[in-house]
């Protein structure tokens, strides 16, 4: 993830992702083959699989409150709970590209995705 700086870095902390979302830094598409062919833009393009880094995360999938109709004089708590996704700041992401929405922030181009896009999550620990 050397590619973001840490300018950069505290401008997408301010970036809120919303519930099941996730934010992701594409890598950039393979270029040419195995055997040394060049691919043009189109093809790349059109790859029904992409990967990148992630870069933030929503809060997950909401759970709805649940009322407590025998105690009508309690307040109730409107505190809204999560189910938390799985990835992780950090993480290597396979997704779907069909469900990709691509954004350009601060000049770099980045994908939002819904949790259920991803395919594949690699998480080095070191």
């Amino acid at each position: 993830m050397g590619e973001i700086d840490v300018m950069d870095a505290t401008q997408l902390n301010k970036l809120i992702i919303v519930g099941d979302r996730v934010l992701i830094k594409p890598l950039k598409p393979v270029e040419k083959t195995d055997s040394g062919l060049f691919l043009p833009p189109g093809v790349q393009q059109k790859d029904k699989i992409a990967r990148g880094y992630v870069i933030n995360v929503g809060p997950g999938y909401p759970i709805p409150a649940l009322q407590e109709v025998d105690q009508p004089w309690k307040e109730s708590a409107e505190e809204v709970k999560y189910v938390p996704l799985q990835p992780k700041k950090g993480d290597l992401a396979v997704y779907l590209q069909k469900s990709a929405y691509d954004i350009e922030f601060n000049g770099e181009k980045f994908i939002i995705i819904p949790h259920s896009a991803i395919l594949l999550l690699y998480r080095d620990d070191d």
